[in-house]
C-alpha cells in the first residue's frame, strides 16, 4: 500500500481518494494510480452538485472507519475528483487494515 495514499499525521490519518460520482452504488472500487500517486478509488451514488458527492463520501468514510462525520474532514480537492481527507481519532494501522479488507472484497466481487 502506498505511503502517499495514507499518512499518519497529528491527531489521525490523511487518506488520498479518487472520487467517482454518479455510480450505481457507493463502494470502494480499488486503487487509482500507482506509487506516490496512488489514491483509494471510491464510487458514490451522489452527483457532484452542490457538494453532494463530498457529503456522501464523508458519510461513507465515517461509516467505513466507525468515526463520527465530524471526524472526517475534506482538507483538499473540494472541486476535484482527487481529494485528501483527514480522519481524526484513528490510527494508521486501523485505516490500513480496513482499506486492505475493502480492497480484498472489491477484488473478489470483480472476479
Amino acid at each position: 500500500m502506498s505511503s502517499e495514499m495514507l499518512r499518519a499525521v497529528a491527531g489521525g490519518v490523511t487518506l488520498a481518494v479518487r472520487l467517482q460520482p454518479g455510480a450505481k452504488k457507493t463502494a470502494v472500487v480499488g486503487v487509482y494510480g500507482e506509487g506516490a500517486a496512488a489514491q483509494l478509488k471510491i464510487a458514490v451514488q451522489a452527483l457532484p452538485i452542490e457538494g453532494r458527492a463530498n457529503s456522501a463520501v464523508i458519510a461513507f468514510l465515517a461509516d467505513m472507519f466507525a468515526l463520527s462525520r465530524s471526524s472526517v474532514e475534506l482538507i483538499s480537492g473540494e472541486w476535484s475528483r482527487s481529494k485528501v481527507f483527514l480522519l481524526r481519532g484513528i490510527t494508521l494501522a486501523k485505516v490500513e487494515a480496513e482499506v486492505q479488507a475493502r480492497g480484498r472484497k472489491s477484488a473478489s466481487a470483480g472476479a
